[in-house]
């Protein structure tokens, strides 16, 4: 899995308008504004029939996946999964079946197994952040005052943005960042010291590979 680029970057829409190209004329428009590509990744889906690689696309706002028919370049029967309403449930692990988790929403509910326990561990947390700072958002009165997270894109409260940290791909200063994105880099295994702070290599989109099935 891959960290978020910044939702106003152009690296971002660039890759949004790749994602939505790939799934063609049969799937929704998913360039829209103030929208960021959170993470994609292969995850097994448990069919009917038998378990499935689909492609999954985390946006900060909505779920999508879809049929794999060109790694990386051709997708169908894509679905869109809004963020707001969806709760995960954790499957513990049996024989063959391990690293899974639930994603239930109104409207479709489903298990997905990804390819380690760290894979799984960090869709989820990506999920339920997304899922919280859309609810976040929905309920801060107008009088607070709204601060963009430098790091993820959140909108997030005064008192969620109080710590700033070093991002050296958006500029020379430290900037603002919520407190998931703090604590994430803070603990993150590729942060070097720099001056009185740290910062973090390599900070493109986080990244989760197939999961290969006896089926």
């Amino acid at each position: 899995m891959k960290d978020s680029l910044p939702v106003n970057s152009e690296a971002n829409s660039r890759r949004i308008a790749h994602v939505e190209q790939c799934f063609g004329t049969s799937g929704q428009p998913l360039v829209v504004p103030g929208r960021a590509l959170v993470g994609e990744g292969v995850l097994t889906k448990m069919c009917r029939k038998k378990p499935k690689p689909r492609q999954f696309f985390l946006f900060n706002d909505i779920l999508v996946y879809g049929n794999i028919v060109i790694s990386r370049k051709k997708y169908n029967q894509q679905h869109i999964i809004p963020l707001e309403d969806v709760k995960l449930e954790d499957i513990k692990d049996e024989q063959n079946l391990r690293n899974g988790w639930k994603i239930i929403s109104p409207s479709k509910s489903f298990a997905v197994y990804a390819a380690t326990a760290t894979e799984k561990s960090q869709w989820m947390s990506h999920i339920k952040k997304c899922v919280n700072d859309l609810l976040l958002k929905r309920k801060l009165p107008e009088k607070f005052t709204k601060h963009h997270c430098r790091s993820c894109g959140m909108v997030v409260c005064k008192e969620c943005s109080k710590n700033k940290w070093l991002l050296p791909q958006q500029s020379s200063k430290p900037l603002r960042v919520c407190l998931t994105c703090y604590q994430r880099l803070s603990q993150s295994k590729n942060a070097t010291p720099f001056g009185g702070g740290m910062y973090i290599k390599n900070l493109n989109l986080w990244k989760v590979q197939y999961l290969t099935t006896g089926s």
